[in-house]
């Protein structure tokens, strides 16, 4: 019964050993740009872009089926640091406007029930339960994903608070327009 189960034990580590072997040196290589652009991405893995993943949408933007402002939670600053990394010009001013994000508009109407705090995929949402919530901007990826769980429509999305961080000069056609 042992020499059975010692050589069944050394079969396992021999086959584990192979296989060790077999993933270093067989492994396709991945692609750089690839992975540069999912790291510069926020991965919220929302699918506003139409792609069911942040890695799908690098990979496409990586190959060049898609522009470099495809991600609208990403806002303006993925938009450029994507369009630094593959070389390629923004496909317009899709983004142009401020990026959006979601907060409570009326206070009395939240309940404090905690559905869009689970439905958040990146803890931006503050509360307690039975107590009225906040929404942290700089950590908000402007997914919707709070908007659509809560059951009193007190969450909206709204321009994000301009501060030093994410300020920017306004485009010379944004300023004729606005003294129109």
């Amino acid at each position: 019964m042992y020499a059975a189960m010692l050589v069944l034990t050394a079969l396992a580590v021999a086959i584990g050993w192979l296989l060790a072997v077999a993933h270093r040196h067989l492994k396709p290589e991945g692609d750089a740009l690839a992975e540069a652009v999912e790291e510069a991405l926020p991965g919220t893995n929302c699918g506003q872009c139409g792609y069911p993943g942040c890695a799908i949408g690098a990979a496409a933007v990586a190959a060049g089926e898609l522009p470099p402002d495809f991600c609208p939670p990403g806002g303006r600053a993925v938009a450029e640091e994507l369009a630094r990394l593959t070389g390629r010009p923004l496909s317009g001013d899709a983004h142009g406007g401020p990026r959006r994000v979601a907060r409570v508009v009326d206070e009395g109407l939240c309940i404090g029930c905690l559905k869009c705090l689970r439905a958040c995929p990146t803890d931006a949402i503050i509360g307690a339960p039975q107590q009225i919530h906040g929404v942290l901007p700089e950590a908000c990826s402007g997914c919707t994903a709070c908007i659509d769980v809560c059951p009193t429509e007190t969450l909206q999305m709204v321009p994000e608070p301009v501060t030093l961080g994410n300020w920017r000069w306004p485009r010379p056609a944004e300023v004729e327009r606005h003294a129109a």
